[in-house]
């Protein structure tokens, strides 16, 4: 059959042998070696696939229309007759047909719609190390049906960078399934560090490497760089800087119609070198002939689903080591190769091993819809080699709650069966349903595909204009994007008939309408500009704020359906969204929009407001100012804005203030029970201890020091107040009856500031606690200017003393000043006359 050698050859028989025995197989092969290919072909012919299909899964819908050709080639055929494939936009097949490549996703629906896969005699998931979710999810749902329903059907994982030995583990039933692994060939490739500057653009230094290269290398060049926009960027420097006319700048991304990415794929014409900018799609399943060098910049963009705010974000990150070697194995083909890479040798050792699988960072929407279509309503029951996160799932049921697809147990309603059914994420599954119901099923699905099939109708945030772009384009994508429609929005029509429901008599919406139910918690209202902004700001119903250029279009519309964002927090920027009139959020959200007197604190006035609200989730639709009640409430909202604010701020009077110290004083000394009465502890229970006594007060200036000492002395158990004037008295008496204030904040402990004649006669060190701890006591002249600071009297007086009697006389000679203190009678005056 095969007229050329690969390496995968030498061990097709070990992989049909196991195949007769076994239902599983794991099989590790190198990039180049040939599985994707070869194995199918070799499997045709088993007695077990006699009769059935063998569906092999790509990635990529280039890899599965370049494999389906290259097989079809060798078995001279056109693609269509024995191998066919079938792709989101396009498919070629016949009754014929018994090697079906599909992509992950169509995968998943078929077994999802036939969980015995009537007629499929094996199933191969090629390239199973990039753990995109269909596949993670296709193998899952594989594996159920082949131990519930189907215990002849064969299943193969294939991977060139995989850890078939956890993979295996999950396959077996008792043990691990086999693994065969095949040693490939590559040609060496020289690899040269070049290093990055993280301040210059990717684009520019990506340029100036492909130069380089051009001038020091033969053959093609394939240039690894994250996304579109940078392969744009950096096709632009290289047309205008390169002038060979032998060299030709092709581009390579999932965007492109599948004319130009063939052309990217095809062999450069002879005499002529061909420069490919690719995204990670080039990274494994394809060979792209004629490259022998490769130019990495050792980043990707992968998608990143926040559970917090509903979004998935395209994030820039570093490429793992195991991709880092898939790129660089390209220049090692066909022949010796070599590979620059854009960071120093050293940083390769800092590389993740593998990328994280989507599962684990994904929105899982669409697959939790998937499941509980078929019964499933844990994930984790089934046989996943990462279990979806919990956080992830809890999330995207929430949002199917919200978008009426599953019911308050979590049962899937008539909705949701109709939205499992459509071959969309379940958000937009949703705007295709309800506007087929309401009449314009064919706008929604063109909508649809816009926001799955990236770059159709040009990059303009206004969702009318990509509208109108995508409806001008003549490209062979968009054409079939638009026939892709048609069938969404035909079929959403036949469910809806076959459901008996009849199409809503109500004014069609509008394109911003229906984005609207694809999104209802991206509903977003413009806030208030402030001085000197260039951006419009909003807040997003859901709680988050965005960002719209002030120059957009849409900058003064009042409300936004907002489909995408990127960065994050109030800084992200609205990327795709359409304008809303105010009358079209109050009929799409009639249902979900409230009324109510919300009672809330004023930072700026320091003051409880209380208004009659209508909103939608966190947006205000409408208020009105009310009365403030004086009840419990109110109190509460008072308290918390207060301890928000600064628990500092409240009226605390000095009797109030050295209270708290005592009490600190002596938890400091025995811990509990005496309470904390920090600011940071105050300020969390604020609402506990302070709001029950601000009755009728509905701001801070309504708040007296009686109303706080009142809240503070009601913290202390009653026992313990007796022990509190015992143990940590307000004052200190000296010797001459003077009742002295001690300073329980002083940063040495409790502090008296005393004039020392007053301690004439003490023997003794004045202490509190129960005798445990000594006052500092901060001797003063007559004068109240301070002398000297003690915590041992008896030792200043035996040693320090005898300098400060000597000073003291001198400047204050109308005072008493013995020899020995601790003898002398204690006093407040001068030395009576002629003494």
């Amino acid at each position: 059959m095969f007229d050329t050698k690969l390496p995968i050859d030498a061990v097709l028989g070990d992989i049909r042998s196991t195949l007769a025995s076994t239902s599983c197989a794991v099989l590790v092969a190198p990039p180049g070696a040939g599985k994707t290919t070869r194995v199918p072909l070799a499997l045709l012919d088993e007695p077990w696939a006699a009769g059935g299909k063998i569906l092999v899964l790509e990635p990529r819908r280039l890899a599965a229309r370049a494999a389906a050709r290259r097989m079809a080639q060798t078995l001279g055929e056109a693609v269509g007759g024995t191998v066919g494939f079938r792709t989101r936009l396009a498919s070629e097949v016949s009754r014929r047909t018994r090697i079906e490549v599909v992509t992950e996703g169509i995968f998943t629906r078929m077994v999802l719609d036939d969980p015995e896969l009537s007629g499929v005699a094996a199933v191969l998931f090629d390239e199973f190390h990039e753990r995109s979710l269909d596949a993670d999810l296709g193998l899952a749902l594989a594996l159920d049906s082949q131990r519930g329903l189907r215990d002849d059907l064969r299943l193969l994982a294939m991977s060139a960078t995989l850890d078939g030995a956890r993979v295996a583990s999950l396959m077996g039933l008792g043990a691990p399934a086999p693994v065969i692994e095949s040693e490939g060939r590559a040609f060496p490739v020289e690899t040269a560090y070049l290093g990055r500057d993280p301040r210059a653009p990717i684009d520019r230094q990506m340029a100036d490497a492909i130069r380089r290269a051009l001038e020091r290398e033969d053959g093609s060049i394939l240039a690894f760089l994250p996304g579109a926009a940078e392969i744009r960027r950096t096709e632009t420097l290289l047309l205008d800087a390169v002038r060979d006319p032998k060299v030709d700048v092709v581009a390579l991304f999932g965007a492109l119609d599948a004319a130009e990415q063939d052309r990217a794929v095809l062999p450069a014409p002879e005499g002529r070198r061909k420069v490919v900018l690719a995204t990670s799609i080039a990274e494994t399943s394809l060979t792209i002939e004629g490259v022998r060098v490769v130019v990495d910049s050792g980043l990707a963009r992968v998608p990143r689903f926040e559970p917090d705010v509903g979004l998935t974000r395209l994030e820039t990150v570093r490429v793992s080591r195991a991709a880092a070697d898939q790129r660089r194995g390209r220049a090692g083909r066909t022949e010796p190769g070599v590979c620059y890479r854009l960071w120093s040798e050293g940083e390769t050792a800092t590389l993740p091993a593998f990328a994280t699988p989507e599962i684990l960072a994904a929105d899982l929407t669409g697959l939790v819809l998937d499941l509980a279509r078929v019964g499933v309503r844990d994930p984790a029951a089934l046989p996943f080699l990462d279990p979806p996160p919990a956080p992830a799932v809890t999330e995207a049921k929430a949002l199917l709650r919200l978008l009426g697809a599953l019911d308050a147990d979590e049962a899937v309603t008539p909705l949701g069966r109709l939205m499992a059914r459509l071959p969309l994420p379940p958000r937009l599954a949703h705007m295709v349903a309800i506007g087929a119901a309401q009449g314009v099923g064919r706008l929604g699905a063109e909508i649809a595909a816009l926001l799955v099939e990236r770059g159709l109708g040009g990059d303009s945030v206004d969702l009318l204009a990509r509208l109108d772009g995508f409806r001008r384009d003549r490209s062979r994508r968009a054409e079939d994007s638009r026939r892709l429609a048609g069938r969404w929005a035909e079929m959403a029509a036949r469910e809806l008939a076959a459901d008996g429901r009849a199409s809503d008599t109500a004014p069609p919406p509008s394109p911003a309408a229906l984005l609207a139910l694809a999104y209802p918690d991206r509903v977003a209202k413009a806030r208030e500009g402030r001085a000197g902004e260039t951006q419009v700001r909003f807040l997003m119903a859901n709680g988050r704020g965005a960002v719209l250029e002030g120059t957009s279009p849409l900058a003064r519309a009042p409300f936004l359906a907002v489909a995408e964002a990127s960065g994050r927090a109030e800084g992200a920027r609205i990327t795709l969204a359409a304008a809303l009139s105010a009358e079209e959020v109050e009929t799409l959200f009639a249902d979900d929009i409230t009324s109510g007197l919300e009672v809330a604190f004023d930072p700026a006035a320091m003051a409880v407001r209380a208004r009659e609200v209508r909103r939608l989730k966190a947006l205000v639709l409408a208020a009105r100012p009310q009365p403030v009640p004086a009840d419990a409430e109110t109190a509460r909202a008072l308290a918390r804005g207060i301890a928000d604010a600064g628990i500092e701020r409240l009226p605390f009077s000095a009797a109030s203030r050295q209270w708290r110290e005592r009490v600190m004083f002596l938890r400091a000394a025995e811990g509990e029970p005496w309470p904390d009465l920090s600011d940071a502890a105050l300020a969390v229970s604020v609402e506990t201890w302070l709001a029950p006594f601000l009755s009728g007060r509905t701001s801070l200036a309504d708040i007296s020091g009686a109303d706080v000492g009142n809240a503070l002395h009601a913290l202390l158990p009653y026992e313990l107040t007796a022990r509190l004037e015992a143990e940590a008295p307000t004052h200190f008496t000296a010797p001459t009856g003077s009742r002295l204030a001690i300073d329980y904040g002083a940063e040495g402990g409790p502090a008296v500031e005393v004039r020392v004649q007053e301690l004439f006669g003490l023997t003794a060190h004045p202490a509190i606690a129960g005798g445990r701890v000594p006052l500092t006591l901060a001797l003063l002249s007559p004068a109240h200017r301070p002398i000297q600071v003690t915590k041992d009297l008896p030792q200043f007086w035996r040693g320090s003393w005898r300098d400060v009697r000597a000073d003291m006389r001198g400047r204050y000679p109308k005072h008493p000043w013995p020899e020995d203190p601790a003898a002398a009678p204690p006093t407040t005056r001068a030395k009576p006359r002629g003494t």
